[in-house]
Formats: C-alpha cells, structure tokens, sequence
C-alpha cells in the first residue's frame, strides 16, 4: 500500500469500514491517521484512532478482542478503506459480534434488535416473518439518517451523499453478479443481501418508501392477472 496515496481529511484521519473477511460481515466504523494505518501494516493487527481520547488504540489490546489484518482495499478516491480481518472476539464494546448489531443499549446491556447484517427470521428481535425483515431495516435506516449517530455505517453512507450511495449500489450489483455467474449460493446469499440493503438507504436517500416499490410490483402482478 503506497500511504502517499491516501486522502487523509482535514484533521488528518481516514474513515475505516472492518469487515469479517469470512463472512463479509460488516463489524464497525473506526478512523485511521497516517501513525495507526503504519502501525497496522507493520503488527497486521488493527490499530485506530481514537477521535474522543486522542490517541492511538490497539484493538482487542486489552481484551484479546484483536482483529487480524487480511486485506485492506482503498477506495476510487483514496478517501476511505476497507478492512478486512479475521476478528479473535466481538468487535463491540457491547459484547455484540458487530457494532451494528446492538441499535439499542444502555449501560453496557443490548437490546437484542439490530440495524444490519444482524436479523434474522425467526431469532428473537425480529418480527418473524422473512419479509418483515425488510419493515424492519427500512425504519433503521430511515432513524440513522435522523439521529446520524456517529460510528454507524448507515450515518457514513448519509454523509458522504447520493454519490457514494449511488457507487456502493452499483458495486453490491456487480458482486451480486459475478457471485451467481460462479454459481456460488452461499455468496450470491450475503452479496444480494448486500445490495438490498444498499438500495434500501438509495430509496431513503430519495425519500421514496419501499411500500411504493411493492405497489408497483403489486399493480403489475394484478394487471398480469387480468390478462
């Protein structure tokens, strides 16, 4: 990796997404400056950088919680990374394996309801149903772009703006493609779920509620039915 390269922003740090490079699970959002990305490279653990502390902070240095380097890919516009790792523990201060799965806690204590990556039908927190899931994550997605809390990779993807939401839509679209054109199920699986999700943040974005999608499909499947 050429560190020259890198888009460091005004106060010098660069938005990191770590990713499960297994599973493709999104874990957190962290930032980088140039000291802790050199550090990372050279122990391949993750090490960030703490914007409330203001310091560097080894992750899992304390815990054993430590995330193992796999890959790091860098962005179209060298403004943001992707890290993948081979995680040793949970990646939330919570306890949860992924910071995006606890959208509820107080006190350390999760609520067992997640923003994505982290429902599932049928497990307890979901609303049963496989279609309720998309309910669900379309109200998530709507309260992140409220409340913007920081960390959250929803707020990351409002902030940035149409465009980088436009190029993660169109990037889920490609993986979804090259994952069926293998024939591989179990990755067609996560990369579809992936782009829904994606979409999901274009339409709030747009202000367009899912419901409207569905009524097309509806109309359509109606009109088909009287045919």
């Amino acid at each position: 990796m050429n560190l020259s390269s890198i888009t460091f922003d005004e106060k010098g740090l660069i938005p990191a997404i770590v990713q499960d490079a297994r599973t493709k699970n999104v874990l957190t959002l962290a930032y980088m400056n140039e000291e802790s990305l050199k550090k990372t490279l050279e122990i391949g653990e993750t090490v960030f950088y703490s914007r409330s502390r203001q310091m560097l902070w080894h992750k899992g240095e304390t815990s054993g919680n430590t995330q193992k380097v796999i890959d790091i890919h860098v962005d179209c516009d060298q403004d943001a990374l992707v890290v993948f790792v081979d995680p040793k523990g949970p990646a939330c201060h919570t306890g949860a394996e992924s910071c995006f799965g606890a959208a509820d806690h107080s006190e350390g204590e999760t609520s067992g309801k997640t923003s994505y990556g982290d429902i599932v039908p049928g497990k307890e927190g979901s609303q049963g149903k496989p279609q309720d899931i998309l309910n669900v994550l379309e109200g998530l997605i709507a309260e992140r772009e409220r409340e913007m809390p920081e960390g959250a990779y929803t707020t990351y993807l409002f902030d940035k703006g149409v465009d980088k939401i436009l190029k993660k839509v169109g990037e889920e679209a490609s993986e979804v493609i090259i994952a069926a054109k293998n024939r591989d199920k179990e990755e067609l699986k996560w990369e579809a779920a992936d782009l829904i999700y994606h979409l999901l943040v274009l339409l709030q974005e747009q202000k367009l509620p899912f419901a409207e999608v569905l009524g097309v499909l509806e109309e359509r499947h109606t009109s088909k039915d009287r045919k």
